[in-house]
């Protein structure tokens, strides 16, 4: 009785902060490998002279590999367990990641990218999978803001310190500061040993595979892609949209903006994490504002166009945390791999494969608007999805 007593007594505050610190370090290497790549790519062009393309699938690649890496992800959580498939992935993306700094030519480089998405892909699942065996059910939403805040802190650390802070360090060399980057992963990696707890232990065989009869799967994942579709396309057109808006000299402000948005969004969900995880309301209205700021960019023109992009990017930010806040909420520990791998495969294949199909309707008619309208049609598609969400918890955990 007095051990099932310890084992349900909430620790303390300050046994809570090293796990916080680690799912927030964790959360970082979520995005930093994926997003040192563009402002590093002129310099990696120059070198190993890659075309266009290759140029930019320095950043499509990973992304795309977050799609296709999520069902590995979910076999290994299955087999050997969250934490050390979060410290496998780890291992993986730093291979991936430091390797890009080494690579002899493109094949190589192209290569090393697809590692690092791998690992990066699978981090993802692994994450929600381990929050239920660290912490209290009342603590589950504040560890998932915690790693999704370290996620959007990755996509403006990696985007702003590389080029004025950490190449200048490191003799300007782009291979130096891939290492610099990559390597300090693998200390993370080793603390995740650290915490002692593992409160949650599936017995018998786990199923891995998406469970496709629950509705969750499809319809998180779908609006998932919503988010992603809009913040990763309105980003990969924002140049060619405002240089048609003959507003071009106003770019450098407009993505600080943009991106700075996602930094607020994963801080207010950090103080609003416990009240608004699992409200199909707030989910719809998120979703809703993120829709009408995306019009906004392409119906405004100056400074109100670039605050309807940020409107997005900030609404789209907590949208896309209140999403993967969802599975630990609402099945058992055991399934929760599970269904974030479903939701990431879907939600990421949609936010890969949208911005690309506006982006080839808008070579065609040669009108950039086009690309953002084609997300927009999407969205608007799936928004009706948010209001059938069941966010019921579908079985009790056994820690609780």
């Amino acid at each position: 009785m007095a051990e099932h007593q310890a084992a349900t007594t909430p620790p303390p505050p300050a046994k809570l902060l090293p796990v916080a610190v680690l799912l927030w370090l964790a959360g970082v290497y979520l995005r930093i490998p994926v997003l040192v790549a563009p402002p590093l790519a002129p310099f990696i062009s120059d070198e190993l002279a890659l075309t266009q393309a290759l140029t930019g699938a320095l950043t499509t690649l990973p992304i795309l590999m977050l799609a296709i890496g999520s069902m590995p992800g979910s076999l290994a959580i299955a087999r050997i367990g969250p934490r050390n498939t979060l410290a496998l992935a780890m291992v993986i993306m730093v291979i991936g990641s430091a390797g890009r700094g080494l690579v002899p030519d493109t094949f190589t480089l192209m290569l090393a990218s697809a590692v690092m998405g791998l690992g990066v892909a699978m981090m993802q699942p692994a994450l929600p999978a381990l929050l239920p065996r660290w912490l209290e059910p009342h603590h589950l939403a504040l560890g998932s803001a915690i790693y999704m805040n370290g996620m959007l802190m990755g996509e403006f650390i990696g985007a702003g310190i590389t080029l004025p802070v950490l190449m200048p360090l490191l003799d300007n060399s782009w291979r130096a500061t891939l290492l610099a980057w990559s390597l300090p992963a693998l200390l993370v990696a080793a603390a995740l040993y650290l915490p002692r707890r593992d409160r949650a232990r599936p017995v018998g065989k786990v199923s891995w595979l998406p469970d496709w009869s629950n509705p969750l799967t499809l319809k998180i994942g779908l609006l998932l892609g919503l988010s992603g579709s809009m913040f990763f396309g309105l980003n990969a057109y924002m140049g060619n949209l405002m240089e048609q808006q003959s507003q071009f000299d106003k770019l450098s402000e407009a993505l600080f903006w943009y991106n700075i948005a996602q930094v607020f969004a994963s801080l207010t969900m950090l103080k609003m994490a416990r009240y608004w995880v699992g409200r199909r309301s707030v989910i719809i209205v998120t979703a809703g504002i993120s829709i009408l700021g995306t019009l906004g960019a392409i119906t405004f023109t100056g400074w109100w166009s670039i605050a309807s992009a940020t409107l997005m990017s900030l609404t789209a930010g907590i949208l896309l945390i209140l999403l993967v806040a969802l599975p630990p909420q609402v099945v058992s520990s055991s399934e929760t791999g599970r269904l974030s791998a479903g939701t990431f495969l879907v939600g990421y294949t949609m936010a890969f494969s949208v911005p690309m199909l506006g982006g080839l309707i808008a070579d065609w008619t040669g009108d950039a608007r086009h690309a953002i309208l084609t997300i927009i049609a999407y969205s608007l598609l799936v928004l009706p999805l948010a209001f059938t969400l069941d966010l019921k918890r579908k079985k009790d955990q056994p820690e609780s």
